[in-house]
This record gives C-alpha cells, structure tokens and sequence, in this order.
C-alpha cells in the first residue's frame, strides 16, 4: 500500500516493535525499529529522508511525553507524515495548529485487529498521495479539514483564494451559508499568514446582546456601567498581534458597525468608559450568511464599513453546490470518530446515493450531524437506505435492492466504505497489482472473522472451498 516507504515504529518495548514488524512484513511493508531518545536521529544516522517515510507508529513511553511537542519534532524533522498512536496518549486541543492535529491519523490499542490496521494503511496511503499533489501545486499548501474536504470545482476555487490572500495583510469577507464552514475557512487563512504565532479570537456578532457588544469587543473600564466592578479587556486587545475574526457581521447593530469602521481606519479604539487611546495591529476577517448588498438597500448596513471589508471576498458554497464531495466528507466525519475513539460507521452505495440527492439547508454541518446520529443508533454497522431517517430517503429501496441483486456479486452488499473509498491517483495506479491485494485482503478477512476454518471463509466469499484453496496456495496465505 505504501510502495517504496518505510513504516518507522517508535516504541520502548522490543517485543511490541517485533510483533508489529512481523505484521507489516506480511502486509507487504518495509518498517524500522527505533527507541524514543534516538529516533529524530534517524534522519541522519539512516538517511532516512521525509520523502522516505510513509508511516510513523509511536507507542506511548513511561515517562510522560507531551503529543504536542512529539507532533512538533516529527513535522520538522519530517514534515507532515501520517502518525498512528498506540496507547493512552492525550487528546488533541483546538488552540494546536491544524498541521499538527493532522497528521494523527488513527489512535490504536495493542493488539493491533488486521482489518483495523488494513483500513489505517490505506488512510496512510491516501495521506501521503494527498500530500505529494499538494506539494505540486503552487503556492502555499492549505491545510484541509471538515467542510474543505473535497475535490469539486467551488471546492477547488475556494482553496485557491485562499492560497493567493492568506499570508496577504488585507481584510476578507467570507460569505455563504450557515454550516458551509467559513470559520473553517478563517482558521486556515490565519494559520497560514505571518500571525500564526498571536492569537485566533472569534466573536460571534449575532450571539452576543447588542448593549454588551462594544464592551465584548473593545472592553471596559471600572465603574464605566453597573457591574463593571473591574477594568476588562475586549477582544481586539486579545488578539493583539494576531486575527480577530468577526461572525455573522451582518447582525452588527448600526452603532457598532460605525465604532467597527473607525478602528478599521484609525487602527486605534477606547474602552467603554475610559478615554485611553489603545493602538491595534490586528487582521480582520469577517463573515455572514446574509446578502450585504441587499441590507444597504434597506438601510440596514453600513455601504462605507461593507467596502471596507470587502477588500478580498471568498463565497462559501453550499454542499448541494458541490454533492459529489459527500462521500469525501463522510470519510472525514467517519475518520474523525474513529480517531476520538467513539465508534465507526459505514454506508453502502444506496445511503450515499440518496445522500447526494438531498437538499442540505443545514450544509456541513448538518451532514456531520447526521453521520454522529447513524453512529450512535447503528455503532459499526453498515447504513442502507431504509436506516436512514425518512427526510433522507432519494433512493427507492426495492430499486436499489434489484439494482444490487442484478449489478453485485451474489450476496455480497455493495458496500462504499466512508474509511476505504478508493481514489484514482493523478498519475494512473496498476489496476491488476491492486485488485490482487484486494482480493488477498478479503480473503484473509474471511479467514480471520471464520477463524481459519476454510470452508466458512468460502461461504462468506460465495465462492467454492476449492477455489479458495486455490487462491490460498496461490498467495502463500496460512489458515
């Protein structure tokens, strides 16, 4: 799966790091043994360059050692290199860089099931030809999660603005519908620009009252209202150096949309109840699902503020816009569960054909909803059309069924895997090499779940027991 690149294994146990080598060598994989004091040093003592390593699997040490910087020395050392975490490592926070919480790809427990482990390699193995063609793109690589998942055309167009304006110091309007991920979209832009090091602050216009919001954003002085028993910093203070990223700017009362545009043109401010003046360097990118155009007409918006902070506009687009990416996006919500250890899913073809066909008002984020749901009520099993809730159902179930029935093999579903889709690399793939792992992987999936009795593991394969001795022999697989 992973071609030419090692599999470095990272661990204080000799008799995990054999178990796990043996493993990877019958998959076909070439892997590397190395102690924890001493595997950054790889790089040098085994030129092992980062174009050489597909795959980095660290078991937990004794002595603590925190993830954050663990993910840090492999991203220099290595840049971004898919990384499987064995044992109770601790979780991954918001504040990380995006980079960094990425290239976790799977959180296991010893011992490794093989069908787990065939479904992570292949994750590796998307992760790395999904690096190689970023790296061949120009400009800066955007990092890509949630909503950015997918290859469609809006998708593709989105990514490239923001490629040519995140390291750019301009203000950007981000524009779309609600769950079509802008904040997703101002997160990247700002880890992808010189003020990654300062701080991200959000601050959702619509969710706080309007008589609250000049204290929320430029802060307040002692005694300046009732309750103000000390002095508070705002947010533009907070994100001082940094992005200050302003939500639903179309439900800014007129008041504070005036205060807004004086800071955008003097770059200073007071807090409520003071008269300080306080200097600010910040970027602001803003974002609203509402039409801004529309709301000067009415009166409603300020026609000089909207100017100002439509200097670089990005339009969201909404997941109907763009369906073929559903499966995609499946695959991450479905990777994302996995990797929180909460449970795994999947969807046959018919759930993700009549997905497709939906509608979508509630965008991303009402597909990520939808996936946690099926989750829940059907913890590792398999979502067919008649699972899914009535408002979802496109497909004709009877159809779908006598499609299957007359298109698959016999009794074997015709299931899309939202952790195993199969891509088409840019530069082609040996389609007989891969069908033949294929098969070897089913094959031994059947033996594993028959417990190496044969004649079972054909049945499950609707095939003769001959035959599949036959392929056995022909694969030197054991029992």
């Amino acid at each position: 799966m992973l071609g030419d690149k090692k599999i470095l294994i990272v661990s204080e146990s000799g008799v995990n790091q054999n178990d796990l080598s043996v493993i990877f060598d019958f998959l076909g994989e070439h892997s590397l043994k190395a102690q924890f004091h001493n595997f950054l040093e790889m790089k040098n003592t085994e030129n092992l360059q980062p174009e050489d390593l597909g795959l980095l699997v660290c078991e937990r040490p004794r002595e603590h050692i925190p993830l954050e910087k663990l993910l840090k020395d492999i991203h220099q050392a290595w840049g971004m290199t898919p990384v499987i975490l064995l044992g109770d490592w601790e979780e991954t926070n918001e504040e990380w860089d995006p980079y960094l919480k990425h290239m976790v790809i799977a959180r296991k427990d010893l011992p490794l099931q093989y069908n787990t482990l065939v479904d992570t390699l292949h994750r590796a193995q998307r992760f790395n030809v999904a690096q190689e063609s970023r790296s061949t793109t120009e400009g800066r690589p955007t990092h890509l999660f949630r909503s950015l998942v997918g290859t469609s055309r809006p998708v593709l167009a989105v990514r490239k603005m923001m490629d040519q304006v995140a390291d750019k110091e301009v203000t950007v309007l981000i524009q779309g519908e609600s769950g079509t991920g802008k904040e997703v979209v101002a997160r990247n832009l700002h880890y992808h620009s010189s003020r990654r090091d300062h701080p991200f602050v959000p601050v959702n216009c619509g969710a706080i009252p309007a008589e609250l919001l000049e204290s929320e954003l430029f802060g307040h002085e002692k005694g300046a209202f009732t309750g103000a028993v000390n002095s508070r910093a705002g947010r533009f203070e907070m994100a001082e150096g940094g992005t200050l990223f302003l939500d639903e700017i179309g439900d800014m009362p007129l008041h504070m949309q005036v205060k807004i545009l004086r800071v955008l043109q003097e770059k200073s401010f007071e807090r409520v109840g003071g008269n300080k003046t306080f200097k600010t360097n910040v970027r602001i990118i803003a974002a609203t699902h509402r039409d801004l155009e529309k709301m000067i007409e009415e009166g409603a918006f300020r026609e000089d503020l909207y100017y100002r902070l439509n200097v670089f506009p990005i339009e969201m687009p909404s997941l109907r816009e763009r369906s073929e990416d559903i499966p995609l996006l499946i695959n991450e919500l479905v990777s994302r569960l996995e990797s929180e250890n909460r449970t795994s899913i999947r969807f046959n073809s018919g759930a993700i054909m009549s997905l497709c066909q939906h509608d979508w008002a509630g965008n991303v984020r009402e597909l990520a909803n939808l996936v946690e749901r099926m989750a829940i009520m059907h913890p590792y099993g398999v979502i067919g059309v008649q699972d899914l809730p009535a408002k979802y159902r496109h497909v004709d179930v009877e159809a779908q069924e006598e499609f299957e029935q007359e298109f698959e093999e016999p009794g074997k579903p015709a299931v899309i895997s939202a952790g195993d889709i199969a891509l088409l690399p840019e530069n082609g793939i040996d389609l007989k090499e891969y069908m033949t792992g294929l098969e070897q992987s089913l094959i031994q999936q059947a033996l594993d779940d028959s417990g190496g009795v044969v004649a079972r593991a054909a049945e499950r394969l609707t095939i003769r027991r001959t035959t599949l001795v036959e392929k056995m022999r022909k694969y030197g697989m054991q029992r």
